[in-house]
């Protein structure tokens, strides 16, 4: 009998840790809280050797932490981007609290440029959590 020739077999690459946190107040220690939160996972993950995406979703009046005009964290966030290689840091803007701050203050807003518009922060929260991962709301 002639011996099979087997396929070199590969340590499964763990999973990639997800978490998303919510910010839905307009409340500094909240969105301090929140990097915090994000910083701490990051770094556990990074000095283990295993991937983390931490998305940070606001909404509502957290909408604020992502507003290039009232964001009393805007330093912050933009370290965090750096600081979380080769980790991934998210800052998702939601559209819908968007909308209804510009027809109340009759002007369009700008974000920090690390946010990404999506169209509902609920909707977003909720489909992230259908996709596996952790939430958690500080």
């Amino acid at each position: 009998m002639i011996p099979r020739k087997q396929a070199a077999v590969r340590p499964a690459k763990p999973a990639t840790h997800r978490l998303m946190i919510q910010v839905n107040q307009n409340d500094p220690a909240v969105m301090n809280l929140a990097l915090n939160n994000a910083t701490n996972v990051l770094d556990y993950y990074r000095k283990k050797g295993e991937e983390a995406d931490v998305e940070i979703v606001a909404f509502g009046p957290g909408l604020n932490m992502l507003r290039k005009d009232t964001t009393p964290v805007a330093d912050r966030i933009h370290a965090m981007s750096d600081l979380a290689f080769p980790n991934k840091i998210r800052f998702a803007a939601c559209g819908v609290t968007r909308e209804a701050m510009e027809k109340k203050e009759g002007k369009s807003l700008e974000m920090v440029p690390e946010a990404s518009m999506v169209p509902s922060g609920v909707v977003h929260m909720m489909e992230l959590q259908e996709k596996g991962w952790s939430y958690v709301r500080p």
